[in-house]
């Protein structure tokens, strides 16, 4: 089994997007994870293992160091206003873990399963929802034309890509029922 990242899909301007869409990866990291991908397939096929692909997004978890939204709450990092904002994917870092154990024993060979929650939500709406849950302020919204005087490249780069991925292969083929179902819950958690 092998945990990629979402972002070998590369922007998709907001589009659902599933194990099927063709990889578009974008980023020098994301391309390293295609190329990966494709070594993992490779000895998957030669050796006639059963070799998983997770495609993983931003993972969190409240009980861990840095595994919230909070630090950039309380740090007061904008966001990107509306209009300019991308959809954004997450999974709690206890539903991953249980993702790579469903792979381990359903997983199909070289078979690829994205695995998220059911979020539909744009990436500054996710840091409105974690202000509101921990009493903080909202973050302050930005242009995208301005973004680069107030935010890292790193997060930059991922506010660049915008894509809401489907995780139905994630419930009927591995069968995983998500603890946590939503950032809202796993969040409040």
């Amino acid at each position: 089994m092998y945990g990629s990242t979402s972002g070998v899909y590369g922007d998709c301007q907001g589009d659902w997007v599933d194990e099927n869409r063709p990889v578009n990866a974008f980023t020098t990291r994301a391309q390293r994870r295609v190329h990966a991908e494709q070594l993992v397939r490779h000895f998957g096929r030669a050796t006639g293992a059963v070799s998983s692909i997770l495609r993983i997004p931003g993972i969190y978890a409240p009980d861990r160091v840095g595994g919230t939204p909070r630090e950039r709450l309380q740090k007061g990092t904008p966001v990107l206003r509306s209009e300019d904002d991308v959809f954004t994917n997450h999974i709690h870092a206890d539903d991953l873990a249980r993702a790579c154990v469903a792979a381990l024993w359903r997983g199909r060979p070289q078979r690829i399963t994205n695995v998220n929650d059911d979020t539909v939500l744009k990436m500054g709406d996710y840091f409105d929802l974690a202000a509101d849950l921990y009493g903080l302020p909202r973050p302050v919204r930005v242009p995208r034309s301005t973004a680069a005087e107030h935010l890292s490249l790193m997060l930059l780069s991922f506010m660049s890509e915008s894509r809401r991925m489907v995780n139905a292969r994630l419930k009927s083929e591995l069968r995983l029922r998500l603890r946590y179902a939503t950032v809202a819950t796993g969040l409040a958690a």
